[in-house]
């Protein structure tokens, strides 16, 4: 008989979920599906916060490096790509983690959502008109996840479409796993801090190289420029911001897309909340009994 346990581990940016997924999936031989939408970008690395081969620690990770910048890539693709993985990794007698903190991600593999086809040509025409400050307004109104560059009208109009060419969020039809959902909880100053200490730590680690790169690959005017920190570091080369400021200001922008993350996240009754310690213990104990049941 097939185990069937899905762990899915959620929570805000530098909530420390990744790490401990890594931690578990160490323990009990499982893999890792990445359920961020920044982490589907080939190049995009740093900004991106993927962990590198080191940090990874040996396990398998999935969901990085699908497609290159502004390559289409909707939450759709993403519920058909984490299925086939996730079939794959039970198959070989492994327990699938899915962890990010892409909420629409989260909910599309939980729930299982029935996508449709593309976007009405008329309502995409309609978007394309409205400002920016109207397309965040009508986001917000309908409970669509904000994308992270919320000053960026193609990003906007991109979540808009996403959610309108959804069916039937409301029914909560959950998928055929037996699913062990945690989000990481963390106290709001202790998570500012590691924030901040993160971006250093990318200030050290390259991410001004890495921009270089993609700048030179992609063009400076692609799409792939509005990734993430890429913007605040341009200002940062054309000498407007000093390296504190920049570390400031995207430790900032970092804690914005936290704040709407778990705005997202917070209306989803399925999830448990808990903070680094507990979610341990709670989730080994979920899978030593799921494996019990076998």
């Amino acid at each position: 008989m097939r185990n069937n346990t899905l762990v899915i581990i959620t929570g805000p940016t530098a909530s420390g979920k990744t790490s401990l997924a890594i931690k578990l999936a160490k323990l009990f031989g499982g893999e890792i599906i990445s359920a961020d939408s920044r982490a589907i970008y080939k190049d995009i690395n740093i900004a991106s916060a993927k962990p590198t081969i080191k940090e990874q620690e040996g396990v398998m990770h999935w969901g990085f490096d699908l497609v290159e910048p502004g390559e289409r890539f909707t939450a759709a693709d993403f519920k058909e790509y984490a299925y086939s993985k996730i079939d794959d990794i039970l198959d070989r007698g492994k327990i699938p983690f899915l962890v990010g903190g892409t909420g629409l991600y989260i909910d599309a593999v939980l729930y299982d959502y029935d996508f449709g086809g593309e976007v009405d040509d008329n309502f995409r025409k309609d978007l394309n008109q409205r400002t920016v400050e109207d397309l965040r307004k009508y986001i917000f109104e309908n409970e669509i996840e904000m994308p992270e560059n919320n000053k960026n009208k193609r990003y906007l109009i991109r979540s808009i479409e996403k959610s309108i060419s959804k069916k039937g969020k409301s029914c909560k039809k959950h998928n055929k796993y037996n699913n062990i959902v945690v989000g990481i909880t963390t106290n709001r100053e202790e998570l500012r801090e590691k924030i901040f200490k993160r971006n250093e730590h990318f200030f050290i680690s390259g991410i001004i190289e890495e921009y270089k790169k993609v700048e030179q690959k992609y063009g400076p005017n692609s799409e792939a420029m509005t990734a993430n920190a890429y913007p605040l570091i341009r200002k940062f080369l054309n000498g407007e911001l000093d390296e504190k400021e920049l570390i400031d200001k995207m430790s900032v922008q970092d804690w914005r897309l936290a704040k709407r993350q778990i705005t997202f996240m917070k209306r989803n009754k399925d999830i448990v909340w808990l903070d680094l310690k507990d979610a341990e213990q709670f989730i080994i104990s979920k899978i030593k009994k799921c494996i019990k049941k076998l």
